[in-house]
């Protein structure tokens, strides 16, 4: 995997390139003091990965992201940024990744290690270039991954904590209370603060609400319903939840909700249509996965993601985090799961008892609108 730093020792230590160059056995890394350089040597060759300095001499570090994504647009992008402040708004739409500063070793591998984790994943050129070239790509969800951070710094975190943090953004704490209020959540008396949502319904229920309530307010490509798209995910997330074990439902959950979020993505395909000969566009799963792994999201979450229309091409051969969002996912659907994949694993027995649980909990679309 060949590594570009682009920036100054101040940014980037001689000590963090020599061991980043160390972790990797087929790691190349180099690093350009400017933007002009970094230029001359992405023409010269292809990247897999180009982190920027949050200032360089020559050039706005927006512009150099531009110039990369144009002329090697399957090249992951990570911005360094300054650690106390939210990433530039010119920034936003050109970097798939964002790292604070000053640098900690560990974000650095595990930010470079989880690209190459993704492209082993998903070893498919054509999609990174697609991806790549997607001017508008969907901005990670802000608000979910601050509760994400607050939450792992503070295990304690209180509900007036969680509820301040979603209260900060208006239009997303509105949704949440929307969402807390619908069919699927509401218990008969109606939610009118967000502390209540957090004390009725748990941190991590809250937690997904707000991951809905941002991704599906993503501007949708033509000829997608938006709300049958949010009623699915809401469903399938409630029923990969109960299918594991406490260890990993969360994550089940979480994968559920994100399983068809390459729909929102221009060029994508609808993998639930027949394929039409000559269709060569990146089936929505795929192209989903990808984009969670440019947001940084967890492996298995990604994973789940990527094959929950195929279960069986997943490298965990157990029934997992995979296993329960494809059936989730088929159940909310209306589809059949693939019941020699179940077999296979163990778990075929239970899904009557699935069926009964989900038909149990279905709701129609207009009920969480």
């Amino acid at each position: 995997m060949r590594i570009l730093f682009v920036g100054d020792e101040a940014v980037f230590p001689v000590d963090l390139v020599d061991l980043v160059s160390a972790m990797g056995m087929d790691w190349e890394v180099e690093r350009c003091a400017d933007a002009d350089a970094a230029m001359n040597r992405t023409a010269a060759a292809a990247l897999d990965v180009i982190l920027v300095a949050p200032e360089l001499g020559d050039l706005p570090p927006a512009t150099l992201l531009g110039q990369v994504r144009a002329l090697r647009p399957e090249t992951s992008r990570i911005a360094v940024i300054d650690g106390n402040r939210a990433p530039p708004a010119r920034i936003i739409g050109l970097a798939h990744r964002f790292l604070p500063t000053p640098l900690a070793p560990e974000v650095l591998l595990e930010a470079i290690g989880s690209l190459e984790e993704l492209r082993e994943l998903l070893d498919n050129a054509d999609l990174r270039t697609r991806i790549g070239r997607v001017e508008q790509l969907p901005s990670p969800p802000q608000l979910y991954l601050q509760l994400m951070n607050a939450l792992e710094a503070d295990d304690n975190a209180s509900a007036s904590d969680i509820a301040g943090l979603v209260a900060g953004d208006p239009a997303i704490a509105a949704k949440v209370l929307q969402l807390c209020n619908s069919a699927y959540f509401s218990s008969g008396r109606t939610i009118t603060d967000l502390r209540a949502a957090v004390t009725r319904l748990g941190i991590a229920t809250l937690r997904d609400l707000v991951l809905a309530s941002e991704v599906f307010s993503l501007p949708a490509t033509p000829g997608v319903d938006r709300l049958a798209l949010q009623h699915r995910a809401l469903l399938a997330a409630r029923l990969a939840k109960r299918m594991l074990p406490e260890s990993s439902a969360e994550l089940g959950a979480t994968a559920a909700l994100l399983a068809d979020i390459g729909m929102l993505l221009p060029g994508v395909r609808d993998e639930r249509q027949p394929l039409a000969e000559g269709d060569d566009r990146p089936g929505h799963a795929e192209a989903g996965a990808y984009l969670l792994g440019l947001w940084g999201l967890p492996m298995p979450i990604i994973e789940a993601v990527a094959f929950h229309r195929t279960p069986a091409r997943s490298s965990t051969r157990s029934f997992w985090v995979t296993g329960a969002v494809h059936v989730a996912m088929a159940m909310a659907a209306g589809e059949a799961p693939d019941e020699a994949y179940l077999e296979r694993t163990g778990v075929l027995s239970r899904l009557p008892e699935w069926r009964d649980y989900a038909e149990s909990i279905n709701v129609a679309p207009e009920a969480v609108a």
